[in-house]
């Protein structure tokens, strides 16, 4: 039988157990906290991506009211736990979880743990020992802006509305050389060093720009991420010998972690299959350097086989007319089609990356340049971003992209229209 009659005590010596376990296995990683909290609390944190803080926007009340819909009605269930990149290290534990919930919840957290202190996105991208107090610091800023009599909240949500827009337009490969083009300013960064704007906006574009840093560590290694930390939490557990009365619902709830998506790649699953097949063929001491070196897009290109493709019979669809027909299978030919594909939409690749070209002599516009890589830009999105942009700017932008393999460029201009040339 399943209970939830369990104290605080037996959380601590699970804890602590699980601790030691991890350090046996080799696992290197903060110290760690643990916070219990109700549901209300954990969308709470959901909304605001695990900070006990974040400054005042509509899009995390858009995201807690969601989140509180989905659960109210049983369509989707809550996280198992919220982890953050902080040191010392900091999760939130649902208070309803079973015992076995807990314990592995708390397996995972080490895993995530060990990850955020050693992969080098991480070491190189974030400061972890200042994680809480930026956050903190950033809303406390923001909120004072908001209660300035001369600024205000409507003056301040149109900064952070298109900052949000453009947050995650900067160079994305941490540690590693650029190209000409993206070595580029980022537009956010180009706009505070060359736009028309007073101290605070710039301040508020610059509290964006840095969580938005912050965050793509874990955007480009979702797949790793999670992968690594179910691969630990099994690997634990199993290392602490459960009691049998805990052993089976550990299985069912591993199996429920790891189990595969329709029409879906569910990350963990992934991830945990290509570490355990990385062990099985390279030992242990492999595992750890890949986790240390590599983002999603790396660790699938070289290490995802044909023979993993085919044991989790992946396969890749694409939309025809009103129907969805299958364009590769996971066979001698098409494998490696399914591994690009994966590589090209992991991580920062789901994001089209714009870069800015110059500023127009003629008439002060901002001309930007989309690194077209086969796939087109959503229109109703890029005229919504377009306006953003120049909301910041205050003078014409343009961006030139491809359409129908043809060159465009698309223009915001002073009334806020949008305009379509296509250049020859």
């Amino acid at each position: 039988m399943i209970s939830l009659e369990y104290t605080n005590k037996d959380l601590k010596n699970w804890c602590d157990i699980i601790e030691n376990g991890a350090k046996k296995l080799g696992l290197d990683f903060y110290p760690q906290e643990f916070e219990i909290v109700d549901y209300k609390d954990m969308i709470g944190y959901e909304a605001y991506l695990g900070m006990p803080s974040r400054y005042p926007h509509w899009s995390f009340g858009k995201s807690y009211d969601k989140a509180d819909s989905l659960y109210k009605y049983n369509i989707s269930g809550l996280p198992y736990e919220m982890v953050i990149n902080s040191n010392p290290c900091l999760a939130y534990l649902m208070k309803d979880n079973t015992l076995l919930l807990q314990i592995l919840t708390m397996a995972h957290v080490y895993g995530h743990n060990d990850f955020f202190k050693n992969n080098r996105l991480f070491k190189e991208g974030t400061r972890a020992a200042y994680t809480i107090e930026m956050f903190k610091n950033h809303a406390d800023m923001v909120r004072e802006y908001v209660n300035d009599p001369s600024i205000g909240y409507e003056e301040v949500e149109k900064i952070l509305n298109a900052a949000h827009a453009i947050r995650f337009q900067f160079n994305r490969t941490i540690g590693m050389g650029k190209t000409e083009e993206e070595s580029k300013e980022d537009i956010i960064a180009f706009i505070i060093n060359h736009g028309e704007l007073e101290e605070w906006q710039k301040n508020i574009l610059n509290v964006v720009r840095k969580e938005s840093q912050y965050f793509i560590p874990q955007v480009e290694t979702k797949i790793m991420n999670e992968g690594w930390a179910s691969y630990w939490h099994y690997k634990i557990l199993n290392y602490l010998e459960l009691p049998s009365s805990l052993h089976l619902e550990f299985i069912k709830r591993h199996n429920d972690v790891i189990a595969p998506l329709m029409g879906t790649i569910n990350p963990y699953y992934l991830g945990f299959k290509m570490f355990q097949d990385l062990e099985k063929r390279y030992g242990a001491d492999k595992i750890f350097e890949v986790r240390s070196i590599e983002r999603d897009e790396s660790f699938i290109r070289r290490y995802l086989t044909e023979d993993l493709c085919s044991e989790m019979n992946l396969f890749e669809y694409i939309k025809k007319n009103d129907d969805y027909v299958i364009k590769e299978i996971s066979d001698d030919s098409g494998w490696t089609e399914i591994r690009n594909t994966l590589c090209n939409t992991c991580g920062a690749n789901m994001i089209p990356n714009i870069v800015v070209d110059q500023i127009s002599k003629k008439d002060g516009a901002l001309v930007l340049n989309h690194l077209y890589e086969g796939r087109e830009l959503n229109s109703a999105y890029t005229e919504a971003t377009l306006k953003h942009i120049y909301d910041l700017w205050k003078y014409p932008v343009e961006l030139n992209t491809t359409i129908d393999k043809d060159k465009i460029k698309v223009c915001c201009r002073e009334d806020k229209k949008i305009s379509y040339t296509t250049l020859r």
